[in-house]
């Protein structure tokens, strides 16, 4: 942290009344992440479009040899997929839309032409292998799959500023299979993959990996020869295609002690594009570096990172070579920032969605934090929380029977998978009130998971191991909850305590949320301080020696944690008085609460009544809380009015 912050909580009393990119981002109960076969089956019936037969073998090797070209989406060559057989395997099962035309296929060497499709699923009945038996399959195909939208497996445009037509792909989430032979399994991940992309010498074309060769064939066309050895998931694979020119620079982390990351940039070979997107470019070096040292080195370091430069409206992280529409801070940060979460830690399955675009969102934030400073990355995280507040539902966890093709912008909600994504792990950094240990968590995480998958669970279960802290609670709030906390608040100060009641209603079906939240207190003399209090119930009240009176109270000064704050009372000495109440929430639905912090052995009467005075409604009470009903209100505003006999305290209350 850039600032530093004093606390002081001398005496604290507390009552418990009840426990309980795109550039444009908006682009269960809970599940464990089980890597065995019954949970993939698990997993299929979901994704009730595959065959089951997928799940009988294990990926080790894509190999892709096609030819591309910039102006046309068409596909043509072969995609190899080897693996290893899970169980006696006698049908081979892969994904391709019938629109690719499948000239011929073999398996271990022997061509098969009996093949079916079932949908988008290919069927191959096969000569019998033994489980843990390898395979390699080769599939010839030609074809030109269907376009339009931003989840498109291959997609055409031109560039009307540098006049470059330029074809690419984006896979995520279901896409692959318009453009290659693939199992979309996000557990299962290759070994291995080439991309060798055969296109016009006007062109170069850009994908995973090093480049190892760029072969010359003739007729006008070379052929790019990509290679990756590090573990990849499906809808990494990627390429991009157009009359481009490369711009290199390089990053050097400090572990590296002087060694150096390669950044390869394929960028339109037009006057002034270069010019243009050069200082955006050149701070990846400072992204790689930063991100080295708050999470592990650049997992890919022994091939290189890079970007395409395509008419893509935002980003998407191929990983090793980011395919992007411009190179904004934001948009470089939040791609790069999936390197380590999203490519090297992938989500097991799409409603964990989470352990790639909240962490990438919040990849950002820390380059806003630690590069332009704390103001800046202050004022992104109030951003994103203001967007996360925007409505009052939702989880950040998306629910297994929302995943679906055609559903994708539910599982790539802006507010919801990225900001409420990236909010949730600023506020768990908070309640951690210790960056080292925090930052520790995000540095096992990645060693623990690297090269494989991880749930919101396992992101849980980490934190736990390093912190030795209990953050279940945390996780039925926030991550699997949904809403947001909101915040009436009732204050006096003598010459030398400060008292304070919190009352905490919420915007959605989560009850309650425990959370440790900051006053920043102005006393009169002109100094301030800013105290931590720890929020137990829906009502707390606490009393603390500040040793001067208080003339104004700020809630979240620093924007640590994500809360409405209805209201921000200042009271004399009514919080003593058996009648003092508060309620929530404000503005009221179908019911509010009525909560009485101070303890009577007297009934108290309560009166609603509306702007003109007249009574609507009147009970006694001797309950410390109360739920009345207000469904039958008209929207307006009222009054309740309470009293013990000898006191008497009003408020107003607005449906």
């Amino acid at each position: 942290m850039k600032c530093k912050i004093t606390t002081l909580v001398l005496l604290i009393l507390t009552i418990s009344l009840s426990a309980q990119w795109n550039e444009d981002p908006n682009m269960e109960g809970k599940c464990s992440h089980v890597p065995q076969r019954a949970q993939q089956l698990n997993h299929f019936g979901l994704y009730d479009w595959q065959s089951p037969y997928l799940w009988d073998y294990d990926v080790t090797f894509y190999g892709l040899d096609i030819e591309v070209s910039s102006t046309s989406i068409y596909i043509k060559g072969n995609g190899t997929i080897n693996g290893i057989a899970l169980v006696p395997l006698d049908t081979f099962a892969f994904e391709l839309i019938p629109e690719q035309n499948i000239d011929s296929l073999w398996f271990n060497g022997i061509q098969y032409t009996n093949f079916y499709r079932d949908g988008n699923n290919v069927l191959v009945p096969v000569t019998e292998i033994n489980a843990g038996d390898s395979f390699s399959a080769q599939v010839f195909y030609q074809g030109e799959p269907p376009t339009g939208g931003f989840f498109t497996g291959v997609t055409n445009d031109y560039s009307g500023t540098y006049n470059q037509p330029v074809t690419w792909t984006l896979s995520e989430s279901f896409a692959a299979k318009d453009w290659f032979p693939v199992k979309q399994d996000l557990e299962d991940k290759a070994d291995s993959c080439w991309v060798f992309l055969t296109t016009s010498t006007d062109n170069m074309a850009g994908s995973e990996g090093l480049l190892t060769n760029v072969v010359e064939l003739g007729n006008g066309k070379h052929r790019f020869e990509w290679k990756s050895n590090y573990p990849i998931d499906y809808y990494l694979i990627s390429f991009a295609v157009a009359d481009y020119q490369e711009y290199n620079v390089y990053a050097h982390p400090t572990e590296m002690a002087g060694d150096s990351i390669l950044i390869q940039n394929f960028i339109y070979d037009s006057p002034g594009c270069l010019e243009n997107y050069k200082a955006g470019i050149d701070k990846t070096a400072e992204f790689i570096e930063l991100f080295s040292e708050k999470y592990i080195l650049y997992p890919f370091w022994e091939e290189k990172y890079g970007h395409c430069l395509t008419e893509l409206g935002g980003g998407m992280e191929h990983q090793t070579m980011t395919t992007l529409g411009g190179f904004s801070f934001h948009l470089v940060a939040h791609e790069l920032g999936h390197m380590w979460f999203g490519d090297n830690v992938t989500c097991a399955t799409w409603s964990h969605i989470w352990i790639n675009e909240g962490f990438a969102t919040y990849s950002d934030y820390l380059a806003n934090e630690f590069i332009l400073g704390w103001e800046a990355g202050k004022s992104f995280i109030s951003s994103a929380q203001s967007n996360a507040m925007s409505s009052p539902g939702g989880s950040v966890y998306v629910p297994e029977d929302e995943v679906y093709p055609g559903n994708e912008w539910r599982i790539f909600s802006g507010r919801l998978s990225y900001d409420k994504g990236a909010v949730i792990i600023h506020m768990l950094r908070h309640e951690i009130q210790n960056d080292d240990l925090f930052f520790e968590i995000m540095r096992t995480f990645q060693t623990d998971f690297t090269g494989s998958t991880a749930t919101g669970e396992d992101f849980k279960n980490t934190a736990e191991q390093v912190t030795g802290m209990d953050f279940g609670y945390f996780f039925d709030q926030w991550y699997y909850g949904e809403g947001y906390p909101m915040y009436d608040l009732d204050w006096y100060s003598t010459n030398t305590r400060f008292f304070l009641t919190s009352t905490q209603s919420t915007s959605s079906s989560t009850p309650f949320f425990k959370m440790i939240m900051e006053y920043k207190l102005l006393f009169l003399d002109g100094t301030d301080t800013i105290i931590k209090l720890e929020q137990t119930a829906n009502v707390n009240t606490y009393e603390i020696e500040t040793g001067k009176e208080v003339g104004l109270v700020l809630v979240d000064p620093e924007k640590w944690t994500m809360e409405k704050v209805n209201s921000i009372i200042m009271n004399v000495n009514e919080m003593d008085s058996p009648a003092y109440f508060t309620l929530g929430p404000i503005p009221v639905t179908d019911y509010v609460t009525i909560y009485f912090p101070n303890k009577s052995n007297h009934s108290r009467e309560v009166n609603l009544t509306d702007l003109q005075g007249k009574l609507i409604r009147s009970f006694e009470t001797e309950l410390d809380k109360i739920q009345m009903n207000t469904m039958d209100l008209s929207k307006g505003i009222y009054f309740i009015q309470v009293t013990d006999g000898q006191n008497l305290m009003k408020r107003k209350l607005v449906k």
